[in-house]
């Protein structure tokens, strides 16, 4: 129970508790597929089936959302239709028109789709009520926002929105990378993206690359600015900042796996530790990534 991302929201005047989130969670459980269906998404719990849909620990809360999809390629469906309009100009003499085409394909996906398999994902959510935090564990803002808007559907009083910094990221990072000093209890790592200004955004990445360089400040002076950058936080967490403010590569060090597995005997012991572990940390590395950014905006 480990995240590896995090797009990160504020949480304001939260007093909905785990109770009242569980019950407004099962109002949409996620319900298998139906035989016509594509696509079903609903709640599922976080450690696993039969046990809650909003799971709580030490005040830290954690929820999934399940999406279950039905796997219908359209090179299928192509194929399986091609076969049919064979048969068909065989029948009637002549090919098949591109309305009856048409119609042929839509009828081939109606018979294919109970047959086809089905596939499950889920995306989890932090949520801190007392630190005011909500973060989701999503790689892409599209996966982000399909947690929110299901969400929304479930909860009626939460009231989320983005973090906004006072320093943008991508001012910060290029500030820091210039300077070759990271905040108070950051390092700077060996991964980093520049890019240009204006149309062309020509961009020099950096893979395990020192990035003390006199190259790099050149490219700083030349006027491109760091849009990804990776970091340590206090020796205990790695990460990749986003000029969007995502953390991507999100990496909890080995000390802080064992210290999860000493505390646990049972696979649920383990989660429980984890998530008791990872949202502590959590909640003491976003005030201070917030903090190296200006504070959150007022604006």
């Amino acid at each position: 129970m480990w995240f590896r991302n995090l797009q990160i929201y504020r949480l304001r005047d939260c007093r909905i508790t785990a109770a009242q989130l569980e019950e407004a969670l099962a109002r949409q459980a996620l319900q298998s597929c139906a035989s016509m269906e594509m696509l079903s998404r609903g709640w599922v719990a976080p450690r696993g089936a039969g046990d809650a849909l909003a799971f709580a620990l030490q005040g830290q809360m954690l929820i999934a959302l399940g999406v279950e999809q039905r796997l219908l390629p359209a090179s299928v469906v192509n194929q399986y239709a091609q076969e049919r309009a064979a048969e068909i100009e065989e029948q009637q003499g002549f090919r098949p028109g591109r309305k009856q085409l048409r119609e042929i394909k839509e009828q081939v996906a109606d018979e294919l789709l109970p047959r086809a398999f089905t596939r499950r994902r889920t995306t989890f959510a932090w949520i801190d009520p007392a630190g005011g935090w909500f973060a989701i564990d999503a790689a892409n803002p599209a996966k982000a926002d399909e947690l929110l808007e299901t969400l929304r559907k479930s909860v009626d009083d939460l009231s989320l929105s983005l973090i906004r910094t006072e320093v943008s990221p991508v001012t910060a990072m290029t500030g820091w990378l210039a300077a070759n000093e990271a905040p108070a209890g950051f390092s700077i790592d060996r991964d980093c993206e520049l890019r240009a200004p204006g149309e062309e955004k020509s961009t020099v990445r950096y893979v395990r690359h020192p990035l003390e360089s006199d190259e790099i400040r050149r490219h700083i002076e030349a006027g491109k600015q760091v849009t990804r950058l990776a970091l340590t936080w206090n020796d205990r967490i790695s990460f990749v900042l986003q000029e969007n403010l995502q953390v991507k590569r999100l990496a909890f060090l080995d000390l802080l796996k064992d210290e999860a597995e000493q505390q646990a005997e049972t696979a649920d012991e383990m989660f429980d530790a984890d998530f008791a572990i990872m949202a502590g940390e959590l909640a003491r590395f976003l005030p201070d990534l917030i903090g190296a950014l200006g504070g959150e905006s007022q604006s």
